[in-house]
């Protein structure tokens, strides 16, 4: 395991009611109703945001839709580099957040 997959684990057990899974084989977040959150892939935070906090992630400079075909984007879903780690935690809150909701 690397520091930033460590990391990835620590923010998912700070985020009450989050329950720690896999999805396509990564590691990734669920809220209570079962929905994906966050994952972890490759060296990236994938995350799925309500459509103003998507916006405003998507200003950050290396952010971009999540694609892991690179032929269908997922709608709804960023991927946030390695470099903006110290932004994961908050992401993947305002994520867990939406995501309840759904």
């Amino acid at each position: 395991m690397n520091d930033y997959e460590a990391l990835f684990q620590e923010i998912t057990a700070d985020i009450p009611e989050a329950k720690a899974s896999k999805m396509f084989g990564v590691p990734c977040i669920k809220a209570p109703n079962g929905k994906a959150v966050a994952g972890f892939h490759v060296k990236y935070l994938t995350v799925k945001l309500d459509k103003e906090t998507e916006q405003e992630t998507l200003a950050i400079d290396g952010v971009e839709v999540f694609n892991p075909s690179g032929k269908r984007p997922m709608n709804g879903w960023l991927q946030v580099p390695i470099h903006y780690a110290d932004q994961w935690s908050y992401l993947a809150k305002k994520a867990f957040e939406y995501v309840k909701t759904l």
